[in-house]
């Protein structure tokens, strides 16, 4: 058995009808902006130490973005 033949059709369908538009509007569609709370509140942050950005992650941000430590 092929690898293609695993693809369900309706997907392979859909990457082939991708696979025909111009390059410009494969690139408009790939990304997605998602606004991230607080992160994206301000233009730019700076720190003076990494403990000091870990901190502020902790302090500020919402646990599902990931930035807490481990």
């Amino acid at each position: 058995m092929s690898a293609l033949s695993k693809i369900p059709p309706d997907w392979l369908a859909e990457f082939e009808a991708a696979a025909r538009r111009p390059l410009a509007q494969r690139f408009r569609y790939a990304f997605v902006r998602t606004y991230k709370p607080v992160l994206d509140d301000a233009r730019y942050r700076s720190f003076d130490s990494m403990e000091e950005y870990r901190r502020w992650c902790e302090d500020n941000l919402p646990d599902w973005l990931g930035y807490g430590r481990v």
